[in-house]
């Protein structure tokens, strides 16, 4: 049953009081939906004296009475029929005396003008029911008011306008229902690592006291979206065994001025009282962007307020206190360089996508609760999904469980995982779109570029498949392996910028016409080259020169026009010499193309297996497949030298007689 809200009882109490108001109207107090007309004392009077009376009812508290009107006579006094008064319509009159109107009924009956009932209705009009619809208006404005005030300081402790400025941070003990802990997060080994000593220092504060050593007073996580820093924050929740108290930035940001700051100072006296604890703000640059230098430029200054608060707070209290603060953001940059120093936030613990060990490990974290073909391959899943963020990976192991269902299959298998890569990076297939002959043909001859130019390039990702059906927005897709490498070379960026200039190449000499269908293409190529040659200083007129500037404001480029025109004029020539490159492999390898094109239109999706049947084995070896053998001539050498068990020693048996 959902629990009780006092928010009910208001909706419940308006609601009530409408429909008493409408049930109850003036119209149909007496009789129902009769009508009624008030008139005045003298009219009454005429009216009874001409025998249009056939009942009169004497209201003594109010001195009011109602006369009903014979039916025969409705149309002469309302101008109206039966249909539109009702059957027993009637006349308000508002009297002076009770004794003068019953000796002028009494008269009537006498000289037999009123022959009809004559009753007392001493009922109270003017009870609660009464006063309530009078001041209907006026009792629901109070209740909104008061269920507004309620909702605006539902978040303190306690509820309340009054608790405003309240702490709305969740607080988690020992035993609670936040059972993660280290166990639970897969990967980021050296950001578990600095995790897991602050967890140390709260359970064993002396042991590095005791040589002089502070405890630090704040780390702050800093990686992209989705690659656990909240986990790691709800590890050290449940592996701490101290209260942990959690809040988000903008849980400080309030409508009312001065509530951000209260709540800092709420939240850090509560931290005190529960000593030793950890206080984790999530996504913590809500708060602590960076203070504007021009305060003309900011219209609000509550946010900064909030910010110099927090400052006051993580600077304020004592070293040894037990209080350590954690936060999460991925936008570092963005926060203040107060905020940032040491003393405030010691140790900025960086969570980076993870590696291809790291994914295997998250991958076997994500496969648990999942029911998977025994055959599996975890390590070739893990290298189809280089860049995967840990929330990528569990999307993808919860999209292949979603298609092994669909497809009534009893467990996932292999082709599930990678139909749900393809689907979380390219989309959702699209095999109703309608082509003509001559557009897939296009198609096919674009993607047949791309995968013979990457087969020909030495540094250019392994290729996977290629697919010519609908895909997203994407008409065809080549689909690749990229290497994980920890620097790029001038040469290995040309080789992918030619491979992906292969598919306007393509189109051009074997259709002679181009299209729109390398407009991905093109932008990729244009943002790689312009990086190349602004960022990374490899072009022959601006060689080792970086115009990178990561200011938050920046109003002007750190360059002049002259080197603008130079950037400019190296982009187009490098794209050329690449645009070249690709066009003469391609008239090189014609054939082969040539052959690639026809089994795509065929087959409609060909994978590396194909492509190599066509061209013969790949040249070069790739880089993954170098550090596998890396990987396994370490594990031999370390099985090499571990020592060999020593046999007992065996004693001579006696020779046999």
């Amino acid at each position: 049953m959902p629990k009780f809200n006092m928010s009910w009882f208001y909706v419940l109490a308006l609601v009530g009081l409408i429909a008493a108001y409408f049930a109850m109207g003036d119209n149909s107090v007496a009789e129902g939906s009769n009508a009624s007309k008030e008139v005045s004392y003298e009219q009454f009077k005429n009216y009874v004296t001409k025998g249009y009376a056939s009942k009169i009812v004497v209201n003594k508290t109010e001195n009011t009475l109602q006369m009903y009107v014979k039916p025969e006579r409705i149309r002469e006094i309302f101008k109206a029929g039966t249909q539109q008064t009702g059957k027993n319509p009637f006349l308000k009159v508002q009297f002076g005396s009770v004794d003068q109107v019953e000796s002028f009924v009494e008269k009537q009956r006498t000289e037999g003008k009123f022959t009809g009932d004559f009753d007392y209705d001493n009922k109270n009009s003017g009870d609660i029911t009464t006063f309530l619809l009078n001041n209907l208006f006026w009792i629901a404005l109070i209740i909104f008011w008061i269920y507004l005030f309620r909702r605006m300081g539902s978040g303190g402790a306690g509820g309340g306008i009054f608790n405003v400025g309240k702490s709305k941070a969740k607080m988690y003990e020992k035993g609670g229902d936040l059972n993660i802990t280290f166990k639970d997060v897969a990967g980021q080994e050296g950001a578990k690592q600095e995790v897991q000593e602050i967890v140390e220092f709260l359970k064993n504060p002396q042991k590095y006291t005791e040589l002089g050593g502070k405890i630090p007073k704040g780390a702050l996580l800093v990686g992209p979206p989705g690659t656990g820093k909240t986990l790691l924050a709800k590890a050290v929740a449940g592996e701490a065994g101290v209260p942990f108290f959690s809040m988000s930035g903008s849980d400080f940001v309030e409508m009312f001025v001065g509530v951000g700051a209260s709540r800092v100072r709420d939240l850090f006296r509560q931290a005190k009282e529960k000593s030793p604890c950890i206080i984790f703000i999530d996504e913590i640059d809500a708060v602590g962007r960076a203070r504007s230098k021009n305060p003309a430029m900011g219209g609000n200054d509550e946010r900064e307020n909030t910010l110099n608060a927090l400052l006051t707070e993580m600077d304020g209290f004592g070293t040894n206190s037990g209080v350590i603060i954690l936060a999460a953001t991925n936008r570092a940059d963005m926060l203040d360089s107060a905020l940032m120093r040491a003393g405030r936030f010691d140790r900025q613990i960086y969570v980076d996508l993870p590696d291809l060990n790291e994914r295997k490990a998250i991958f076997e974290v994500h496969l648990k609760p999942i029911k998977v073909d025994k055959s599996l391959d975890i390590e070739q899943l893990a290298r189809q999904t280089p860049g995967f963020s840990g929330a990528d990976i569990a999307n993808v192991c919860n999209e292949a469980a979603l298609i092994a269902a669909r497809h009534n299959k009893q467990c996932v298998e292999k082709q599930d995982f990678l139909d749900a890569v393809d689907r979380i990076i390219g989309g959702l297939e699209k095999k109703t779109k309608v082509m003509t002959a001559s557009e897939k043909r296009t198609i096919a001859l674009h993607e047949a570029g791309h995968a013979t130019i990457s087969w020909f390039c030495q540094h250019a990702n392994p290729l996977v498949k290629v697919t010519i059906v609908p895909r997203g927005r994407a008409l065809g897709a080549a689909w690749y392996m990229p290497e994980e490498r920890q620097i790029t070379t001038k040469e290995e960026m040309l080789d992918e910028i030619c491979s992906l200039l292969g598919g306007r190449a393509a189109e051009e000499l074997f259709t002679g016409h181009i299209s729109t269908g390398a407009m991905n293409d093109l932008e990729r190529v244009t943002k790689t080259i312009y990086s190349m040659i602004a960022y990374a200083g490899m072009s022959d007129k601006l060689p080792n020169i970086s115009y990178y500037n990561n200011q938050e404001y920046n109003f002007q480029k750190p360059y002049s026009e002259t080197t603008a025109k130079i950037m400019d004029d190296e982009v187009l020539k490098m794209i050329a010499e690449q645009y070249e490159r690709a066009k003469k492999l391609l008239i090189l390898h014609k054939e082969g193309h040539n052959q690639l094109a026809e089994l795509l239109i065929e087959r409609e999706v060909i994978f590396a297996e194909d492509v190599e049947r066509i061209f013969g084995k790949r040249p070069w070896i790739s880089r993954s497949q170098e550090i596998m053998e890396i990987n396994k001539n370490a594990e031999a050498a370390e099985k090499a030298e571990e020592p060999a068990e020593t046999a007992e020693p065996v004693e001579p048996t006696e020779p046999a007689e």
